[in-house]
């Protein structure tokens, strides 16, 4: 994962909604959810909630499939591990760094 697809993924989190929205997408697991059903967990008004589904997905963060008359979302858990791995693949990188420099 490169800088700029980083930044596209954080920012496409960039709401408490859209927060919100993969939070419960996340505990619903790889079956995903409905629009209608994460409206009923969330509240958020319908067109709305379209908007923040279609940012999340351009973000690569969820997975849209039409199946019938019916839109399941899903986290894409793969993208998300590696948003993670690309914030934390430093961790206190520079404290060994100070402890060799005291040392």
């Amino acid at each position: 994962m490169n800088w700029e697809e980083a930044a596209n993924g954080f920012s496409a989190m960039g709401s408490e909604a859209r927060l919100q929205v993969l939070n419960i997408l996340v505990r619903a697991g790889e079956p995903g959810l409905t629009v209608g059903e994460i409206q009923q967990r969330t509240g958020i008004a319908p067109s709305t909630l379209a908007h923040h589904l279609k940012f999340l997905a351009a973000g690569g963060l969820v997975e849209q499939q039409k199946i019938g008359r019916s839109t399941f979302n899903r986290a894409r858990f793969d993208e998300l591990r590696d948003l993670a791995q690309f914030i934390l693949c430093e961790c206190c990188a520079d404290m060994d760094r100070e402890a060799a420099n005291n040392g």
